[in-house]
């Protein structure tokens, strides 16, 4: 099982802030794409992924977003449609549905909490995970010894917060997919075929 962080410093925490236009959403379009490069493959849902989505824009504390949708059973019941086309209006249905100090199951598989990303990186680390943050100047993935598990955390176009990222910089392990800067779902995408490829491999 892999898990994918990504973290928006402008997404919005409310649905009310998410408007038709989502480049003007706190740049919601991103988190859209993060989640359909997550999880789709031609014809197919992934069954090893979770991704963590965390939203630090208006109007309230960062949102934790968890996504590990539920493809078994019956659509409507025991889990929901989920379609490239879907995608901000599941979002943002999350983020209205909300409770303070609560962390809900929305829909069967889609979860959301108040919790900032050292909260989350922390969490996870109690858990024996080992964490993995892309950093243009880490390690060549392909020459990084990748263990089982993995959690890897990647920034928005804005970049981590600077006094959380120097606290995970402790004990997560830099990477780099190349020189080259690419969208975040780009990342997500070439890094889920890293991860496949080597699977396939039976080198994780």
């Amino acid at each position: 099982m892999r898990e994918i962080i990504y973290y928006s410093r402008t997404a919005p925490t409310s649905g009310k802030f998410i408007k038709q236009n989502l480049n003007e959403s706190g740049r919601l379009d991103i988190a859209v794409h993060a989640v359909i490069a997550s999880f789709f493959l031609s014809h197919k849902i992934r069954e090893d992924v979770t991704l963590h989505l965390l939203f630090a824009g208006p109007p309230s504390s960062p949102k934790h977003l968890q996504i590990k949708p539920v493809i078994e059973g019956t659509t409507g019941i025991d889990k929901i449609y989920l379609s490239k086309t879907n995608v901000s209006s599941i979002l943002k249905k999350m983020l209205y549905k909300h409770k303070d100090k609560v962390k809900s199951e929305i829909f069967p598989g889609y979860w959301i909490e108040s919790k900032t990303l050292l909260e989350l990186v922390t969490e996870l680390e109690k858990q024996n995970r080992n964490i993995y943050i892309l950093d243009s100047k880490g390690e060549d993935i392909r020459k990084t010894e990748i263990k089982e598990n993995p959690v890897f955390i990647i920034g928005d176009h804005h970049g981590l917060p600077p006094k959380e990222l120097k606290r995970i910089k402790k004990s997560a392990i830099p990477v780099s997919i190349g020189k080259k800067t690419y969208f975040a779902s780009h990342t997500i995408a070439i890094l889920s075929n890293e991860l496949d490829r080597r699977e396939e491999a039976g080198e994780l």
